[in-house]
């Protein structure tokens, strides 16, 4: 409930703006591995030091997202999410946004 009404005073930038703005890549590379006790880890090569885990592929995404917001020093007003999937192996974990972007 919070997030809604954060998001209805602040709506999420476009994520192509975002990217613009702030100068993040388009895409980047993950090194994605699932660990012994079921965690999802990711580590990117394009950015030094990114590093996150979830227990899910869907939280991953949101977890990488986060962490590339955090990276680039993106204020948490202007956006939740720049990368709206994940490709892991064949499979595609796409962010589904509750709320639109403006």
């Amino acid at each position: 409930m919070i997030n809604k009404l954060y998001r209805f005073i602040f709506p999420q930038a476009h994520p192509a703006d975002i990217k613009r703005k702030y100068n993040l890549p388009d895409s980047i590379t993950l090194n994605v591995e699932l660990t012994k006790d079921n965690w999802f880890v990711a580590e990117s090569p394009d950015v030094p030091g990114l590093f996150t885990q979830a227990r899910s592929q869907e939280e991953l995404l949101d977890m990488v997202n986060d962490a590339v917001l955090t990276y680039y020093n993106v204020p948490k007003r202007e956006a939740d999410y720049v990368y709206d999937r994940l490709n892991i192996g064949d499979q595609v974990v796409r962010y589904h946004a509750q709320l639109k972007t403006a």
